[in-house]
C-alpha cells in the first residue's frame, strides 16, 4: 500500500490506498490560515504542517488497522510557493509566508523589477514577478528581519519541509523551485545568481529533483513520530495543484486540471515551453515534459470570509450546504449583482496585488442568498477570464478534469461549466491531491505506470455547459468593471 498526504490551505488530508487503486483509508485534520495583518498570510509550519502530517499519518494506520511494514512508499504535497527559512537544524525560525494570497513582498517586485529590468527576468526565468513568486519574499525577509536571516540555512516550501522533517534531506522539485523567480533558470533547470547575487546565496536553497525521484528514506526520527517503517523510501513530492491533476488523470499534452479550493488553480500541459507573462511556465512533474498553469488569488476562501461574517447563527459542520441550498434560490445572475473576488489581489491573468473585492449593484431587494451566488458567480467569471487568456495564446484545454472540495458544490461546479463555456470531467474520486500523492508513490518505486491512473480512477460523469445570455453580459460588466475600478483600488493603499 502507498501513503499520500496533502497539506492544503485549511485543511490536511491523508490516504492510504492498495496497488490497485482502491482506498484503505482516509484521515483529515483542519487548520487555520493566520493573517497578522493587510496582504500577510501565513502558516504555522511546526503545528500545521509536520503536525497535520504526523496526527494524520498516526489516524490512518489506526483507522485501516494496517502494518506500517506494508507501506512501501510515502509521498506528500501541500500548498506553494511557500517561503519558509530554517536554522542549520532544520528548524523553522518563522511562521511560513503562503503562496500568491501573502501579497507582503510588493515593494520588492518592483525594486526587483526596476533593477533587472521586467523583460530580463521574463527571458530568464520564463515567469514575471508576481505574488507567487518567492524570490521577492526572500528579499523582503533579508530587509526586514536581518537577525532572522543571518540564521537562515536553508529556504524551504511546505513540501519541502515536511520532507526533510521525515528523510532529513533538503529537496524541492523542478515544478515549486520554477516559482522562486528570479532565482530559477529555466533553460538550465537549476538554480542561479547571474539576475540577481544580492536575494540570497543559492546554496542556501534545497536540491532540485523531480517530483517522482525519491529524496530519502523515514530516519530513525521520523519513524518515532509518524509510527511510518524505518527506511520507507519517501519521494520529493510537489505542490499541491500538481498532485491534484495526476489524481485525475491529466496526463497528455492539452489536458487541462480545474481545482476548486481555496483558490481556483488551473494547469494545462504543453508540447513545448511556452511563456506569456499572464501565466505561469513551469517544468512539469516528469523530465521533458511542460505545462502552463494559472490561478485565483482566492476562491473557496471566500466561501470561508462569509459563512464567518454573515452566517454565523449556522451550525460550522452544515453551514456550507445550508448557504448553497440558499444560493440556488437566487435568480441566475444573483439579481444583477456582480462580484469581483479579489480579496487578496489576483493572480492570473491581472497580477495585481492592489486589486479590491466588490459587491456591484447592492439595491434593496438583495438578500443573502443573492450575495453568496454572486460569489460563485463571480469566481467563474474570473475563471473564464484565465479560459480565454490560454485561448489567446493557441492553447485552448482539449478536455477539463475537475477536481477538489469544491465539486461538492453543485451551483459552484455548473456554474463555473455555464459562464466558461466548458464541460468538466469528474472521476469517480475527487479526493484530490493525497490520492494524486499516493499514486506519485507507487509511480516513483515502479509499481506502478502513469497510464494506470485511468485504471484507479475511471470517469464517472460530465458538467455539460449551458450558455446563458445574463452571464454574458454579467462576464462584460465584470470586465469592465475591474478596467473602471483598478486605478480608483490602487489610491486605497497609497
Amino acid at each position: 500500500m502507498y501513503l499520500g498526504v496533502d497539506i492544503g490551505t485549511y485543511e490536511t488530508k491523508g490516504v492510504l490506498v492498495k496497488q490497485d487503486g482502491k482506498i484503505i483509508s482516509i484521515a483529515s485534520r483542519k487548520h487555520k490560515m493566520i493573517v497578522p495583518q493587510k496582504g500577510w498570510a501565513e502558516h504555522r509550519p511546526n503545528e500545521d504542517w509536520w503536525g497535520d502530517f504526523v496526527y494524520v499519518c498516526k489516524k490512518l494506520i489506526i483507522k485501516s488497522n494496517c502494518n506500517p511494514e506494508d507501506i512501501k512508499a510515502v509521498a506528500t504535497s501541500a500548498i506553494g510557493p511557500c517561503m519558509l527559512p530554517v536554522d542549520n537544524y532544520g528548524k523553522a525560525l518563522m511562521n511560513g509566508v503562503l503562496y500568491g494570497v501573502d501579497t507582503r513582498a510588493s515593494k520588492e517586485i518592483k525594486y526587483l523589477n526596476n533593477k533587472i529590468g521586467k523583460e530580463n527576468i521574463f527571458n530568464f526565468c520564463g515567469n514575471a514577478l508576481t505574488s507567487q513568486s518567492v524570490g521577492p519574499k526572500i528579499l523582503w525577509l533579508k530587509k526586514n528581519f536581518p537577525e532572522i536571516f543571518s540564521k537562515t540555512f536553508k529556504i524551504l516550501n511546505s513540501t519541502s519541509f515536511i520532507v526533510y522533517r521525515l528523510t532529513g534531506k533538503y529537496v524541492i522539485d523542478h515544478l515549486t523551485a520554477v516559482n522562486f523567480t528570479p532565482l530559477y533558470d529555466i533553460k538550465g533547470q537549476c538554480w542561479s545568481n547571474e539576475l540577481s547575487n544580492e536575494i540570497i546565496d543559492i546554496n542556501l536553497l534545497p536540491e532540485i529533483l523531480w517530483s517522482n525521484e525519491i529524496a530519502g528514506e523515514i530516519t530513525k526520527q521520523a519513524s518515532k513520530e509518524t509510527g511510518l517503517k524505518l527506511g520507507t523510501p519517501v519521494t520529493t513530492g510537489t505542490i499541491d495543484a500538481a498532485a491534484e491533476a495526476l489524481s485525475v488523470g491529466v496526463d497528455n499534452s492539452g489536458d487541462m486540471m480545474m481545482m476548486y479550493g481555496s483558490t481556483m488553480f488551473f494547469y494545462v500541459l504543453t508540447d513545448s515551453k511556452i511563456f506569456d507573462d499572464r501565466l505561469w511556465y513551469a517544468p512539469w512533474l516528469f523530465p521533458n515534459e511542460n505545462c502552463l498553469s494559472a490561478g485565483l488569488a482566492t476562491s473557496g476562501t471566500l466561501t470561508h470570509w462569509f459563512r464567518d461574517n454573515f452566517a454565523k447563527e449556522l451550525q460550522e459542520e452544515t453551514a456550507f450546504v445550508d448557504l448553497a441550498k440558499e444560493a440556488e434560490k437566487s435568480d441566475i445572475g444573483s439579481k444583477g449583482l456582480i462580484f469581483l473576488p479579489y480579496f487578496s489581489g489576483e493572480r492570473t491573468p491581472i497580477h495585481d496585488t492592489h486589486a479590491k473585492g466588490i459587491f456591484f449593484g447592492l439595491n434593496l431587494t438583495h438578500e443573502r442568498k443573492d450575495l453568496y451566488r454572486s460569489i460563485f458567480e463571480g469566481i467563474a467569471y474570473g475563471t473564464r477570464h484565465v479560459f480565454e487568456t490560454y485561448a489567446e495564446i493557441g492553447n485552448t484545454p482539449k478536455e477539463v478534469f475537475s477536481v477538489g472540495g469544491g465539486l461538492k458544490n453543485q451551483i459552484w461546479s455548473k456554474t463555473t461549466s455555464d459562464i466558461t463555456g466548458a464541460n468538466q470531467i469528474i472521476r469517480q474520486i475527487t479526493i484530490g491531491a493525497s490520492y494524486g500523492d499516493a499514486f506519485l508513490a507507487a509511480v516513483a518505486i515502479g509499481d506502478s505506470n502513469r497510464e494506470n491512473i485511468h485504471e484507479w480512477n475511471p470517469i464517472e460523469f460530465e458538467i455539460k455547459s449551458e450558455p446563458n445570455e445574463i452571464y454574458e453580459k454579467g462576464y462584460k460588466i465584470f470586465r469592465n468593471l475591474y478596467e473602471h475600478t483598478k486605478d480608483i483600488m490602487k489610491e486605497l493603499d497609497s
